[in-house]
């Protein structure tokens, strides 16, 4: 079994695509075999963006992806832009395609990034919320977080929703260009509280070692 990794983060639209498509550069450029897959993406019109996105980069990077389709990449999928347990009427959702897609792409890689949708506790159907796939697939999780006002509260929100399930989890920030305030707004107290903090560009190599131990 290839080694799992799930990213997630404090809300959509942190930078969870971003983080996945850099880290399948990074372990590629470390000489392993790298595998991707986003079990649920909504807001699929006609192709989902971002599992087209995934499964060009992966293709590119480990050629025994080849074998691998959009329909692995992302086994399940609706049209409406929302949490699926809305997309799907609150109806419940069958992950076994999920399972033979990670089964079929983890015969061809070393590591398998698992991507999730939104944060934590975006539900996916009556039963299933999108943190109880990090214990259905036993990933490692990288936690990603924002650098704009409210990161301290949604960080630590989602870090406390993490360690109450005792997840295997470590947590990065993404800054982005636009973040400027970062520095006084919030970096004084992840310094101050968390030293080793990390941000997600600057010390990719740093995060990527640390997923694999």
């Amino acid at each position: 079994m290839a080694k799992r990794i799930f990213i997630t983060a404090t809300n959509t639209d942190i930078g969870k695509t971003f983080a996945t498509m850099h880290l399948l550069r990074q372990y590629a450029s470390m000489g392993y075999r790298v595998g991707v897959i986003k079990p649920i993406e909504t807001g699929v019109e006609t192709l989902p963006l971002d599992g087209t996105k995934l499964l060009a980069l992966v293709r590119s990077l480990n050629p025994a992806m080849a074998a691998v389709t959009l329909d692995d990449v992302v086994p399940i999928r609706f049209e409406l832009p929302a949490a699926p347990y809305c997309a799907n009427a609150a109806r419940s959702i069958d992950l076994a395609p999920v399972d033979y897609a990670i089964e079929k792409i983890e015969a061809r890689c070393d590591i398998l990034i698992i991507e999730g949708a939104g944060g934590l506790y975006v539900p996916i159907d009556r039963e299933t919320m999108m943190i109880d796939l990090i214990e259905r697939y036993g990933a490692k999780t990288l936690l990603v977080s924002h650098c704009r006002l409210g990161c301290i509260n949604d960080t630590l929100l989602s870090i406390k929703a993490m360690e109450a399930k005792s997840l295997d989890f470590i947590w990065t920030l993404n800054c982005r260009q636009d973040d400027q305030r970062f520095h006084k707004s919030s970096e004084p107290y992840f310094r101050d509280n968390f030293p080793d903090f990390t941000i997600f560009e600057r010390d990719i190599v740093k995060i990527a070692e640390a997923l694999l131990l």
